[in-house]
């Protein structure tokens, strides 16, 4: 449509020569245009014509060639390997943010939205797929190796979501409740590892149907499987594509946390279909709308699917302490971020718009309540199918159908960045107790200092010990101070803030309010997801140095009954952050033996083998303490371990998928050149792409220094897939002090190759974190923050100053607890 009278047009455009081009305006003769002009910067063309286009509709032809790029984003091409051995591509897209422009000239922005008439001129013996159902599929003319495949019009829709295969694969299908057809695709010879994601699927449409109260819009739905893919999966509008390793399971082969992350996966791809493809955003500055909200309601499927998952503990652990971590930096951002160039949009598909945003989604659906949610869910795509929506439109919908003031207490977590740390103190009076609550905002530094009084909006819930699971007190804290009376509660019951570990805040007790809640932890009175979150909200107080370590640590103690996986996870991933930073001092080996006096007695009552009647956690929690116990150099565990993984690689007695991380972990660890050797050799052989990123993931852990090197080489070799190599380098850094110092070097000696691979996109970003965030002196930060402003890397900015920040935190600590933390573990011993 031309809505004024011009003599050009510009479209968005990247890595692509046009040949001609030209505008028919409707009814009338066309004009061919005779300059392009190329504003590469922008990733815009400029068409101009001799004469001026009239008002009015019409066509542009436009003839161009494009490249079929190494970059995996765009038009690009993947490397397979096929059952008999041989090297070839397949041609598959990735546009999500604004990469559509690298396959044909567009208006490449979410508001613009089009219809889709898509047809591929492929080799006759692919699979071409696209959003669409084929509807026609003819030889083609001048080369009778090829057909011309069309597919049915899409449905008007941003042109991020377009997508196209061409390659070579297998399927399997079913037709959903609803009946909707479901394809996984997978390599050639292997569609039976697409049955567990087929079932989840199959599963999961119907679920959000009724959910949401929308019917799937289209009349099928693929997922697919792609060698080279950067990201997890990208949810193509009927047609989804996925890392292999987010898709495939082999029921032999194929533990049970990968059994879990597919069904996450694609519990998120498939709630896309409906928020951000039906509705979609109306600028990135809304991503986290798409993000935050798929990265929630995928739990809440996966749950439906899995209820012995107890995948909402999990939630905690994976989504909620990881956003607090970023989000107390004072190199964090708010959830709504305004957004220029594209490569700003790269930055923000990080822990915020993912992990807070689906934070402060499960909190508000808790405020709400599900029934109304549901209601102002279904309001709202009703309104905007088909087109876009901001921020503000979800929270009116929502308003509309619960009465409750959501754009106020919403705009207080989405338009400031950071959350409060709620102080709060209790005073007994006759049979109440008065509870007296502060919020300030919470700050990974300490104490917060800050001029202005930022102030959340907060649904607080509280329990007691006489129920531990039911709110005996809700409330909506708009002030920065509150006084609050509960009744009839007996000096000796404890009181507990945040229920469910749901409201996005941090809480810090009196003394003897915590004092109180440390037996509820050791009788397990206090539900699993509150005894999490009291240890994390703990953790985090003693690495903001708002109370000593060596606190935490005595709390750590207290949680040798637990039998929680989730629990044990956080724990762990704790315990790890101490290590590292402990790293840096001269008694690491104290660490160990705490690690292992913690962790040897649930190792005990776990054992190596799997009991009649366990489940799907009980295998997350085996392979957690037997890892941890084998790093930390138990010595019976180590042993085992050696046992059998001979046994394994002689082909005696495969491991069970469940046990591999924690084996290879344990013997690397503690191994040599031969165990190495070993390794690579499993690698090399290995048919499937979760057992190589099983091994990749843990090469770091070898110590001697010839080896690491080894290990680094080998992460840009041809045999680690480019999306891989990060998790190569990074393991090698987390494995050791010495791998660290060795991968930061690599990094720096190979940063153009690494540069020039990843660049834009998050997988830079990741790579910079995995690197560097273990350092903890001041004179690191200040060699990381110089390296990166003689090479400059656009999309990872914010990431190289949350980096910098978290060396500085780290050398803090270092220097604040190392002496108190040294003095408990010597006045253990003794």
């Amino acid at each position: 449509q031309v809505k004024h009278a011009t003599n050009q047009i510009v479209m968005n455009c990247a890595d692509i020569d046009i040949i001609t081009a030209s505008y028919a305006p409707e009814g009338d003769e066309e004009v061919h245009a005779t300059g392009f002009n190329y504003q590469n910067e922008d990733e815009k063309v400029t068409l101009s014509f001799p004469s001026t286009l009239q008002k009015g509709t019409g066509t542009l032809k436009i003839d161009f060639v494009g490249e079929l790029n190494d970059k995996m984003k765009g038009f690009y091409r993947s490397k397979y390997t096929t059952p008999t051995g041989d090297t070839r591509y397949a041609a598959v897209t990735q546009f999500e943010a604004t990469d559509a422009r690298r396959a044909f000239p567009c208006w490449d922005e979410p508001a613009i939205k089009a219809t889709f008439d898509i047809s591929l001129v492929v080799p006759k013996d692919r699979v071409a797929l696209s959003n669409m159902n084929v509807i026609d599929r003819k030889p083609y003319p001048d080369d009778e190796n090829l057909v011309e495949v069309k597919f049915a019009r899409t449905p008007i829709m941003s042109t991020y979501l377009v997508a196209f295969v061409v390659g070579e694969y297998d399927f399997v299908e079913a037709r959903s409740l609803d009946g909707v057809l479901v394809r996984v695709y997978t390599p050639v010879g292997k569609a039976e590892q697409g049955k567990f994601a087929l079932e989840v699927a199959a599963k999961t449409l119907p679920f959000y149907k009724d959910y949401f109260n929308v019917p799937y819009p289209l009349p099928k739905i693929d997922l697919i499987a792609i060698a080279d893919f950067a990201a997890g999966a990208m949810e193509n509008w009927g047609l989804v594509t996925y890392r292999e390793t987010a898709l495939l399971i082999d029921p032999k082969n194929s533990c049970s946390s990968s059994r879990q992350w597919v069904a996450l996966v694609v519990g998120h791809e498939l709630a896309h279909q409906w928020f951000g493809n039906l509705v979609t955003m109306e600028w990135w500055t809304h991503l986290w709308l798409n993000e935050g909200f798929a990265s929630w309601i995928e739990y809440l499927c996966v749950d439906h699917c899995f209820p012995e998952y107890d995948i909402w503990t999990q939630f905690v652990s994976a989504d909620y302490t990881r956003a607090q971590e970023l989000d107390a930096l004072d190199n964090s951002h708010p959830i709504e971020v305004s957004v220029g160039h594209p490569s700003e949009v790269d930055e923000i598909f990080d822990a915020i718009s993912y992990s807070k945003g689906a934070s402060v989604i499960r909190m508000l659906h808790d405020y709400i309540g599900d029934e109304d949610f549901r209601k102002g869910m279904n309001l709202y795509l009703t309104k905007f199918q088909q087109k876009n929506a901001a921020t503000e439109d979800l929270w009116e919908s929502l308003e509309k159908a619960s009465g409750k003031p959501i754009a106020a207490v919403m705009n207080t977590w989405t338009k400031q960045m950071g959350f409060p740390l709620i102080y709060v103190e209790a005073e007994q009076q006759e049979d109440d107790k008065v509870l007296k609550l502060v919020q300030k905002k919470f700050c990974a530094s300490g104490p917060y200092t800050g001029e202005d009084f930022p102030m959340w909006m907060v649904p607080i819930s509280i329990c007691t010990s006489d129920d531990p699971t039911c709110a005996k007190m809700q409330i909506l804290m708009d002030k920065p101070e509150l006084t609050l009376v509960l009744k009839d509660i007996k000096p000796d019951q404890w009181v507990k803030l945040n229920l469910g570990t749901v409201g996005f805040y941090r809480t810090q007790y009196s003394p003897d309010m915590l004092e109180s809640l440390i037996p509820a932890i050791k009788d397990l009175s206090l539900p699993p997801v509150d005894r999490l979150g009291l240890q994390n909200d703990l953790f985090s107080l003693a690495r903001a140095g708002i109370i000593s370590t060596v606190e935490v640590l005595k709390v750590m103690e207290a949680f040798v009954n637990e039998p929680n996986y989730t629990v044990w996870s956080d724990l762990s991933c704790n315990l790890g952050i101490l290590s590292t930073l402990l790293s840096h001092t001269d008694f690491y080996e104290e660490i160990q033996v705490f690690v292992k006096d913690v962790f040897s007695p649930i190792g005990e009552r776990l054992g190596w083998d799997p009991k009649p009647g366990e489940g799907h956690l009980d295998a997350l929690l085996r392979g957690l303490v037997l890892g941890k116990l084998g790093k930390a150099g138990h010595k019976a565990t180590l042993e085992e371990a050696r046992r059998r993984f001979k046994d394994h690689v002689e082909g005696k007695h495969v491991l069970s998928a469940d046990l591999r991380s924690p084996v290879y972990l344990t013997i690397l660890k503690h191994g040599d050149s031969t165990t190495l050797d070993t390794m690579l050799k499993l690698h090399k052989q290995a048919d499937m792409q979760e057992e190589k990123n099983r091994i990749e993931r843990v090469l770091g852990a070898i110590s001697q220094p010839e080896l690491i090197q080894k290990v680094l080489t080998f992460a840009l070799s041809e045999e680690v897939r480019p999306q891989d190599t990060v998790s190569v380098i990074g393991g090698v850094a987390g494995g050791s002090k010495q791998g660290r110092k060795a991968a930061w070097k690599f990094v720096r000696d190979n940063w153009e190759e690494l540069y020039n691979r990843y660049q834009g996109g998050f997988l830079i970003s990741r790579l910079i974190k995995l690197t560097v965030d273990g350092f903890a002196n001041d004179k690191m930060a200040a060699e990381v923050k110089a390296f990166f402003e003689s090479h400059p890397a656009p999309s990872a900015e914010r990431t190289v100053q949350q980096c910098c920040e978290n060396i500085l935190l780290n050398a803090a600590w270092l220097k604040r607890d190392a002496e108190n933390i040294h003095h408990y573990f010597l006045q253990r011993k003794a």
